[in-house]
């Protein structure tokens, strides 16, 4: 195997590479750390397809590593039969640098291996693409969206025929076509003209749109709700300006106010650190237009428009962000109250979240006779169980989030989908006003009735080849050791995902975990409080996620204080 200094060498000497990429390759020339960073490994599929900066080497984001990993879903479609070449790959992106590019690269090495394409003709919310994927009955789809990424990343995710994201087995089939692939002449090329004449490549837009937009508001619960509601939006510079805006208008709700200086697409996200919604930073300039009109709520969605962050006022009338946990918990209650209230709660219902999700969820559909599954973190494997329910017709799925502000309701989208949450949120905001309540006081009534649950993120950044490793000994060491007590709450379980076995520390049994392998540890403690640490699959980060509950918000706050310095000082 060639070592990073072989590839870099390899790069500037072939004739394969244009000029541009070989000048930006002489500019590192000498910086050995930089050299390795890039040529070290080959830019792998993590949750569903390509993530990483956008650059020249084999461990970034450029044409060439874009059209290897195409060729590789080329050849894997092609080897399930002539149909799925000719039902074709539906293509969108985001508002990126360079996705323009990666879009047609994609769509062109697919035209070359005679695969139809159906190409979005600007920018579309990454939930569109995975309705188009069914509503065109097409075989697979790709977006390319590096989600809340810095602006430095780019990405590019995979779909198969049932509007889902790819999941492990399916990915791993894929990355072994694109393995295959040693040399980057063995991608295939076709002109543009060429694949239209041939009509292979085929662009699509607003009669897509229309059917999209139409289902969206087919998920309105209520129509009786107050529409006067004040709302602030930013879509963050990204893809959910022109849909959210339009479903919201066509509703009737009028007072929706967009933050102009986050409206227009930016690659950069000039007026953000972070273009995520997780982040309280990026609702600055939303918050000073709240403030000014006097709006109920605050929305904000990530560049690819899959996620939705919400701010509502607090009992002193200051805005207060909500996170991932507490919004869905918000959501699942408003939807099963209003299907129960309606008549209309199903007996085999169910709602699916995952792992490092709240269990306030899980406690809220208890209360209503419904269901909950646990998944793995990636809202595909919640897709997946939706196909799965649809398939054996043995459960009606109500409700599907992660706690990284992903939420879905409805089947015909397969990932968490900003619109339709926007709408709904839209929705309860308006209908608790009219019971004179507030989001943040809605939230506060659930934690009188169902207890107080607090969760803590910390994510720690480690970026390089030296990152890599520091996050792969955190997690064999607390494989090895790891506290048996904290807060003085006992620890009653530990399950490793990637082994997949639970281990009960109270019965001192084993248990199989039907789970997918993943490189995941979770430590649940005798309350129900647990914390869970994984290595990210889209950033260079180490996450740690805690939760914790009791009668009271400073009881469960005081359980987290301790949690959380505890394992950093195991850290």
């Amino acid at each position: 195997m060639k070592d990073f200094m072989e590839k870099y060498k390899s790069w500037l000497e072939s004739k394969y590479f244009d000029e541009e990429t070989k000048e930006e390759l002489r500019g590192i020339e000498g910086n050995k750390e930089e050299i390795e960073d890039r040529f070290y490994t080959d830019l792998k599929f993590g949750t569903g397809g390509l993530r990483g900066k956008i650059g020249a080497g084999t461990n970034r984001m450029n044409k060439y590593t874009v059209s290897k990993a195409t060729q590789g879903l080329a050849n894997y479609i092609l080897s399930k039969g002539e149909d799925y070449a000719k039902r074709g790959v539906v293509i969108a992106h985001d508002s990126r640098h360079k996705s323009k590019e990666f879009t047609k690269t994609a769509a062109l090495v697919l035209n070359a291996n005679g695969i139809k394409t159906y190409v979005f003709d600007d920018l579309r919310p990454t939930p569109e693409l995975s309705f188009t994927v069914r509503h065109l009955n097409a075989a697979a789809g790709i977006v390319i969206t590096a989600s809340h990424n810095p602006p430095e990343y780019n990405g590019y995710k995979v779909y198969w025929e049932d509007g889902g994201q790819i999941v492990p087995k399916r990915a791993n089939e894929v990355i072994e076509k694109i393995d295959e692939i040693n040399d980057y002449s063995q991608v295939k090329t076709i002109d543009e003209k060429e694949a239209k004449d041939k009509e292979l490549f085929n662009v699509i837009g607003k009669e897509v749109d229309d059917v999209y937009v139409n289902k969206v508001k087919e998920l309105s619960i209520r129509d009786n709700v107050d529409k006067d509601i004040k709302i602030v939006f930013t879509p963050l510079h990204g893809t959910g300006n022109v849909p959210i805006r339009r479903v919201l208008d066509e509703l009737g709700y009028k007072n929706v106010y967009v933050v102009k200086e986050q409206e227009k697409p930016d690659p950069n996200f000039s007026t953000v650190d972070y273009p995520n919604p997780e982040d309280p930073a990026a609702f600055e300039l939303a918050r000073k237009i709240g403030e000014e009109v006097d709006a109920d709520i605050l929305l904000g969605t990530d560049p690819d428009c899959d996620r939705v962050g919400v701010v509502a006022r607090n009992k002193d009338g200051k805005y207060q962000v909500l996170n991932g946990n507490q919004t869905g918990a918000l959501l699942l209650d408003y939807i099963l109250s209003s299907l129960k209230e309606k008549g209309k709660l199903p007996s085999n219902g169910v709602m699916v979240k995952t792992i490092v999700t709240s269990d306030l969820g899980k406690v809220i559909a208890e209360s209503y006779g419904v269901e909950t599954i646990n998944t793995l973190t990636g809202f595909k494997f919640i897709g997946e169980k939706i196909k799965e329910f649809e398939e054996k017709k043995n459960k009606e799925f109500l409700f599907g989030y992660e706690e990284s502000f992903g939420y879905l309701t409805g089947k015909f989208v397969r990932d968490k989908d900003g619109v339709i949450s926007s709408m709904l949120i839209c929705e309860m905001a308006a209908y608790y006003k009219s019971k004179g309540l507030t989001l943040y006081e809605a939230l506060q009534d659930l934690y009188e009735k169902y207890g107080y649950y607090v969760e803590n993120l910390h994510s720690i950044k480690l970026e390089g080849v030296e990152g890599k490793r520091k996050i792969e000994a955190t997690m064999e060491k607390f494989r090895e050791s790891y506290p048996s007590e904290i807060a003085g709450l006992k620890l009653v379980r530990y399950s490793d995902y990637k082994v997949r076995k639970s281990f009960d520390l109270v019965k001192d049994v084993t248990e199989d975990i039907e789970l997918p392998k993943s490189n995941v540890l979770k430590f649940e403690f005798e309350d129900g409080s647990w914390y869970a640490l994984r290595p990210s699959g889209t950033e260079p980060k180490l996450k740690i996620y805690m939760s914790a509950n009791g009668k009271t918000k400073e009881e469960a706050e005081g359980k987290i204080k301790e949690m959380k310095d505890e394992i950093l000082a195991e850290m």
